[in-house]
């Protein structure tokens, strides 16, 4: 399974702007970690009410088998707002 698109599945949906969605992946001591960074505006949907709609999201990814021997992580990556 391609963890990283299966979030961008997850995503689109949810955002405006999904030509903005960008995955990257980097291997930590102790996970495979996924950014995941969408437009600004698209933050707040992301996030949802009290972090219930990452929650959902990262219970969906964290629950699917993954081809990677670490634990998976998603970590949202609030992009720098453009000048």
């Amino acid at each position: 399974m391609d963890i990283a698109a299966l979030i961008t599945a997850i995503v689109t949906p949810l955002v405006d702007h999904p030509e903005a969605i960008l995955v990257s992946a980097h291997e930590t001591d102790d996970y495979m970690a996924f950014d995941l960074t969408v437009a600004p505006d698209d933050v707040g949907r992301i996030i949802g009410k009290q972090g219930r709609v990452v929650q959902a999201i990262r219970t969906l990814v964290y629950s699917v088998k993954s081809p990677y021997p670490k634990r998976v992580r998603l970590n949202i990556v609030d992009a720098p707002h453009p000048e």
